[in-house]
């Protein structure tokens, strides 16, 4: 949630592992308070590891919470090898760089179903469920996103907290390695249904433009079969498969979990006659602007090396 980057690796040069630990000084206690969406993020960022090192020629072994007199320890990650040249994993290495949250305007065309289909499959690889609702269910969400965005103007912890992670101005984003800056927010809607979080809220920001965003958005909602934090876990993976395979299938996609902040909206979220039963993501995809990147922590705060 918000660049937040809630995350730590440390690197063990004696047997060659990561571990991948939650870095809770990165919480959103009135946002998340069970700490989900963090389970969420670090997972992705688990995700993104698994890749890299298939990428570089080693079979990444994972096991989420080794641990279980340490739930910060979120994975541990071993470098075994090689791996198979035509690795699944490996392929998806160049989208990671060019993953991006768009929040602008996408176009009309609708997604191939060949296309839905793949990014439905990726889900399925690391344990999660994705599918693409029916126009009824898609009415629902947007009604439900509308609710929460309302509930939130008038929670005065919810808008302290979204303050927290935004950087207004040149100098706040550039001096900052985190949060969502100004650049990122993109055009304020003027009409369309589009679930894009405005993280400038009332305040106006100088030079920002407005734009006619979608009246109906391709939705596509992730979730599991339980709601554990292991099942946190593969959600995250499983979303960050799903948007780097949709990146190399040429798509744009952003995510809102306004409904999912609010436990009385959630339950509400998923298709009772589907088989899913919790949602953990709505993404929202199509065809448009990528977006422009967002800034990243400089490795020496994320990064612990041991034995070096």
């Amino acid at each position: 949630m918000h660049n937040a980057q809630p995350w730590r690796f440390r690197f063990r040069r004696k047997d060659g592992a990561f571990e991948v630990y939650a870095d809770l000084d990165r919480a959103m206690p009135h946002s998340d308070p069970t700490t989900r969406a963090l389970h969420l993020g670090c997972a992705a960022a688990v995700f993104n590891l698994r890749v890299a090192a298939a990428h570089a020629g080693w079979e990444p072994v994972t096991r989420l919470l080794p641990d279980p007199a340490d739930p910060s320890l979120i994975a541990e990650v071993r470098l075994a090898g090689p791996t198979a040249a035509d690795d699944d994993l490996a392929a998806l290495y160049p989208a990671i760089r060019r993953r991006r949250t768009s929040r602008h305007p996408f176009t009309d065309e609708e997604i191939p179903q060949a296309v839905k289909d793949t990014l439905s499959g990726a889900a399925v690889l690391e344990g999660a469920q994705l599918v693409f609702p029916g126009a009824w269910h898609v009415r629902t969400l947007l009604h439900l996103v509308h609710d929460a965005e309302g509930r939130d103007d008038r929670d005065s912890a919810a808008a302290e907290e979204l303050s927290r992670w935004t950087r207004v101005g040149a100098p706040a984003a550039g001096e900052s390695g985190d949060g969502v800056p100004e650049d990122a927010f993109g055009p304020r809607q003027r009409f369309g249904q589009a679930p894009v979080r405005d993280f400038a809220g009332r305040h106006p920001v100088p030079g920002r433009e407005t734009a006619v965003f979608e009246e109906t958005p391709q939705l596509a909602v992730l979730g599991t079969q339980d709601d554990r934090p292991r099942d946190w876990l593969a959600a995250g993976q499983a979303l960050e498969r799903v948007l780097l395979q949709a990146t190399l299938d040429g798509l744009a996609t952003s995510l809102t979990s306004h409904a999912l902040e609010w436990p009385e909206l959630r339950w509400t979220v998923r298709d009772p006659e589907s088989a899913m039963g919790f949602v953990q993501m709505v993404l929202r995809l199509g065809y448009g602007p990528s977006g422009p990147g967002t800034p990243r922590r400089p490795v020496d705060e994320v990064l612990d090396i041991e034995g070096d």
